[in-house]
């Protein structure tokens, strides 16, 4: 972490133990403190970014300075009110007017390592400009649905089975546990008496519908040849023996387009961006220069 996060963080730090502080100081003395206002309630339309909400020095701060700052991933208080997180912000961007303005007038800003900072942190800020605003072109209503469309159709259907289990230590007590549900003792409360598995043994040893592939093979073979209602013989795998009921069996459902709608989103975004850093690159003449300053021969960039 450099320098400036730190001192970023202990700052905000600073404004969040604070309050807590004079909260124990008042429990300790057993003087309450006078009743905050009731915080304002948000405003319906986005804040306007011209206005002003604080001046130091005559240098004012405005509501697009703070949406600034609570973007910065360094300056993130997820568990911060957001009244609170509001007036910690801009007391740090009032810290930040105050400090740069000191650091401007010790002439830190002139020298070179100061200069390849900047330029380096201007171009960072561009470049995630650029391709947040060329993701937001390639995320459209359109474009997601025709890729959740072209994927969807080309899923293929998966059989699932809702099944439950008993779970035990030999073979023998399987055979007994099979006995019991197979002369007519219900299988949920057998499960719920006998099954080691805990995952699944409060629920009547439930499972829920599962694919074949999301269990060990033994399971998954006994579980798939039986039909609902049906109740298999001891099944041995590598937690123990098994006795298992098929409650139900169903072709698995594709997700809907509400369901998968965010993670359409981001792929379309990511591959947006990709694709857009690929294309610079194709178009670029790039030289990469060894300790001696002499070219280095250049590899295929790889698709």
């Amino acid at each position: 972490m450099s320098v400036s996060t730190q001192v970023r963080k202990s700052l905000l730090a600073l404004g969040v133990a604070l309050p807590m502080a004079a909260g124990a100081a008042f429990a300790q003395t057993g003087t309450a403190p006078a009743a905050p206002a009731a915080p304002a309630a948000p405003a319906a339309t986005p804040a306007d970014p011209s206005k002003v909400i604080a001046r130091v020095n005559g240098i004012e701060i405005t509501e697009g300075d703070l949406a600034v700052a609570a973007a910065d991933p360094a300056l993130q208080l997820p568990n911060v009110p957001e009244a609170q997180k509001r007036e910690l912000l801009t007391g740090y961007l009032i810290d930040l007017k105050l400090g740069a303005k000191a650091a401007e007038a010790a002439k830190v800003g002139d020298s070179a390592e100061f200069a390849r900072k900047l330029a380096y942190n201007r171009d960072k800020a561009l470049l995630d400009q650029y391709l947040e605003q060329e993701a937001q072109k390639a995320v459209t209503p359109e474009a997601a649905r025709k890729l959740y469309d072209e994927t969807a159709k080309n899923v293929t259907p998966e059989e699932e089975v809702r099944a439950r289990h008993i779970l035990v230590e030999s073979e023998e007590e399987a055979k007994k546990a099979a006995a019991r549900v197979k002369g007519g003792e219900d299988f949920a409360k057998v499960a719920a008496e006998l099954s080691k598995d805990p995952g699944s043994k409060t629920d009547g040893g439930d499972l829920g519908f599962f694919t074949k592939d999301r269990m060990v093979e033994p399971f998954a073979e006994a579980a798939f040849k039986l039909e609902p209602g049906q109740v298999s013989e001891p099944v041995k795998s590598q937690f123990g023996w098994h006795v298992i009921k098929v409650e139900e069996k169903r072709t698995k459902p594709v997700p809907s387009f509400e369901e998968m709608k965010d993670q359409v989103n981001a792929y379309l975004e990511r591959k947006a961006q990709q694709d857009l850093i690929m294309g610079l690159r194709k178009d670029a003449k790039v030289e990469r220069l060894d300790d001696k300053g002499n070219l280095v021969e250049q590899k295929p960039q790889q698709q």
